[in-house]
């Protein structure tokens, strides 16, 4: 299985490279599931429902959030309506939307993708270890692939939480910085 994962998409310069190159990217790699972090995608703060639905049509088959990802109010209808544009998982409860999605990619493998939020150097939340170890409860045992985004500021609480995650995940990857962890 061949995913690709495109980390945060910054402002309309974000997109037109996605809107330009994806479908190569895809067709010449045969990439199976794509995935993004997509809270950059308005003007480098947010995303609203039109982006969203731009990207998703682009070939994302699911955005990630993160720290902006209220920014765009006009988000907070959308987000119940579209289970494809996560927000981190660890934002408390009550908050719309989910930061779980289970799904099947082009090539019939089942997979989740989770996302969550670092506290270190940024505004506190929920733990997102204890999260992940909620939110991975939830997954069926026929899912084959779980990759979890970590939206964090700094590389070291990326990395502890794959060594947390280690042998319960397939991917841990750290988005936010705007340069690859």
């Amino acid at each position: 299985m061949r995913v690709l994962f495109v980390g945060d998409i910054v402002g309309s310069p974000g997109r037109q490279i996605v809107q330009d190159r994806l479908g190569d990217i895809v067709a010449v790699r045969q990439v199976d599931l794509v995935i993004a972090n997509g809270e950059n995608s308005a003007s480098g703060f947010g995303i609203t429902p039109r982006l969203a639905d731009e990207l998703l049509n682009m070939g994302i088959d699911v955005l990630t959030g993160g720290n902006y990802s209220w920014d765009r109010k006009e988000i907070l209808e959308y987000l119940p309506h579209e289970p494809r544009l996560l927000r981190p998982a660890n934002f408390p409860e009550g908050n719309a939307g989910s930061g779980l999605y289970l799904g099947t990619a082009k090539n019939g493998v089942k997979y989740a993708v989770l996302n969550l939020q670092g506290r270190v150097f940024m505004t506190p939340i929920d733990d997102p270890f204890r999260k992940a170890d909620s939110e991975l409860r939830r997954i069926p045992g026929d899912v084959a692939l779980v990759f979890v985004d970590m939206h964090a500021e700094t590389t070291s609480e990326k990395i502890a939480t794959g060594w947390y995650l280690d042998g319960r995940v397939t991917a841990v990857v750290g988005t936010h910085t705007h340069v690859a962890t």
